[in-house]
């Protein structure tokens, strides 16, 4: 699993002009799951997501985590992090899951997500949304699990 992390002041979800997902202070965190990728990996991505430490402490060090702050936390699916970009000037798709699997990660993604943290707010998969985003910094991670 591939996961864009950003630290955002703000962030929202619409789909067709109607907001869907909306967080303030926390993380926007954009997955991609590839076909190799199963429940062990989903655990492994969110365990990292709640606890890495990208927001500043008292000394303005990278110290605390989305857990720490209790900031809202926005997934949303992006199937093209997942693509073949090595050559060429076309995007690969071949290393991105089906969507049927990916569909079944990402939801139990958000679902393990919602049972271990307060705010958790999600887009829509295979949706075509609008993400509108304050990137906090700008503070932004590329995980991989």
């Amino acid at each position: 699993m591939r996961a864009l992390l950003q630290r955002v002041s703000q962030a929202s979800v619409s789909i067709a002009a109607s907001e869907v997902a909306r967080i303030e202070q926390g993380l926007l965190v954009f997955v991609a799951v590839q076909p190799e990728d199963s429940q062990r990996d989903v655990e492994k991505l969110l365990h990292k997501i709640l606890n890495y430490r990208v927001f500043a402490d008292e000394q303005g060090r990278m110290n605390k985590s989305l857990s720490d702050i209790q900031g809202g936390l926005l997934l949303v699916s992006q199937f093209t992090l997942a693509a073949d970009t090595r050559s060429g000037l076309r995007p690969g798709f071949s290393t991105a899951a089906s969507p049927a699997q990916a569909e079944a990660l990402f939801d139990q993604l958000v679902t393990m997500a919602q049972q271990q943290h307060a705010d958790v707010q999600c887009g829509q998969f295979a949706a075509d949304m609008q993400v509108q985003l304050i990137n906090d910094g700008p503070v932004t991670f590329m995980l991989e699990v």
